[in-house]
């Protein structure tokens, strides 16, 4: 993909449905004794992923017109073949949890990259609650031996994760007794809205490391416990999809660092364990605002504007993401990084060591590409140092077969003086297939 210098980012438009609640929606439409029907499902190859591996599954799934379509009361059968997960990290280890909770056995496979990231993280609480798991030195391919009654249990996550919190609330559907997740630091929590909004309690309870309760949302010393009541059913019904947030980081990015831009995105989900960096990028003196705030099944929906151009704050200080911020805005990470070259005092990024272990490893791939667009950038074990502002120029940058690097680096290519050229951007449909003719649409020369 060659891209060339922009002058503004101009219009309006509404995105594909988020890929985490797609995901989730799916495998809850699935389970449901109801019929459901699903609109603005993501267009993601991941998402994709899912929906090929509940077929296999022998879950009965229909598309009509713009709305995919579950029957209700069904029951999850052994699949004949390997559930074959693709790229999708989401797929496999939530649906790992599902199956830990079925009395029948699945082999689950993926792409090089996916049986290249670490399951042990899975593995281990679902053979607490009774599973079987056979993998490969803790990777891909995995073999579920589902348990007929699992065992519910009381885990504390040893790193924040909400594929593993996930997992672990869908294989309790099951348990008879509750079911519990500790998080020391708040994760996406797309599963628990869901939960409540198809009619499955989930109680969420804060309180400090000292046992002290807490009345406000979790914070630096404090564990929330994450609770189900198995065995438990969920109601299925129809559902839009809010569009997905993390494609908008980029739309969002490019706007307001490309001075005279003006552009509103619609019916995009603002889930707070999501939408962190729209608070990071106004304070860094970005002009974004949110309006038509809505809720879909528990989920928070809205309009964003964007208008071009950074407040300028003379002798920032360098910006520092670290620890409780990280798992909020773990998917953006590669493009606030970008966009740290262009403010003043650049960005500081630690404690980010899990970008390490994503599709590419996103803190040497970001470093890499910065470096070569003319960025002065430090590599950490768990993070980067980027300085700014920088003037970027055009390059030869290579996306590392990853999404979220190929998008980031078409921001900073619409930044750069000169052309550039992104090796394997065609990755880019892992996650969101119509980025960059949007993007196209959206720029004005």
């Amino acid at each position: 993909m060659r891209l060339s210098p922009a002058r503004s980012i101009i219009g309006q438009l509404r995105l594909p449905g988020d890929k985490s609640i797609s995901h989730r929606a799916a495998l809850i439409a699935a389970l449901a004794r109801d019929n459901s029907e699903i609109s603005n499902f993501s267009t993601a190859r991941d998402c994709a992923s899912t929906l090929t591996c509940l077929r296999s599954l022998g879950v009965s799934i229909e598309q009509r017109d713009d709305k995919i379509v579950f029957a209700g009361n069904q029951k999850l059968l052994a699949p004949r073949e390997p559930l074959d997960c693709g790229n999708s990290g989401s797929t496999l280890r939530i649906l790992a949890g599902l199956l830990a909770g079925h009395d029948f056995s699945a082999e689950m496979v993926g792409d090089e990259s996916l049986s290249s990231r670490p399951m042990r993280r899975i593995i281990e609480p679902l053979e607490l609650m009774g599973a079987k798991i056979e993998s490969t030195n803790g990777k891909a391919p995995l073999k579920v031996h589902g348990a007929r009654t699992p065992t519910p249990i009381s885990y504390k996550l040893p790193v924040a994760s909400a594929q593993v919190k996930s997992a672990i609330l869908f294989a309790g559907l099951n348990a008879q007794g509750r079911t519990t997740v500790i998080e020391t630091t708040q994760s996406r929590d797309h599963t628990e809205r869901l939960f409540r909004g198809f009619g499955v309690e989930v109680t969420s309870e804060a309180s400090s490391t000292e046992g002290r309760p807490q009345s406000a949302a979790p914070t630096v010393g404090s564990e929330t416990s994450i609770s189900i009541e198995g065995p438990a059913r969920f109601r299925g019904g129809p559902m839009t999809i809010p569009g997905d947030v993390s494609s908008a980081a980029y739309f969002v990015a490019a706007a307001m660092l490309l001075a005279g831009s003006q552009l509103t995105i619609e019916g995009v989900g603002l889930n707070p364990t999501r939408a962190a960096f729209l608070s990071v990028l106004n304070s860094w003196g970005a002009d974004v605002s949110t309006a038509d705030e809505q809720t879909e099944r528990n989920e928070p929906y809205g309009t964003v504007n964007v208008r071009g151009g950074l407040t300028k704050n003379a002798g920032e200080t360098e910006r520092t993401l670290e620890a409780t911020m990280i798992p909020s805005l773990i998917d953006e990470l590669p493009l606030l990084a970008v966009v740290g070259s262009q403010i003043d005092g650049g960005i500081r990024i630690r404690d980010a060591r899990e970008l390490r272990l994503k599709e590419s490893d996103r803190l040497a791939a970001t470093a890499t590409n910065l470096r070569a667009m003319g960025a002065e950038v430090e590599e950490f074990a768990d993070g980067l140092s980027v300085s700014g502002p920088t003037q970027l120029q055009g390059a030869l940058l290579d996306s590392h077969g990853d999404h979220r690097i190929a998008m980031a680096f078409a921001v900073a290519a619409l930044l750069a003086n000169g052309e550039t050229e992104i090796s394997g951007a065609e990755c880019v449909s892992i996650s969101f297939p119509e980025f960059f003719p949007l993007l196209e649409s959206l720029t004005r020369r």
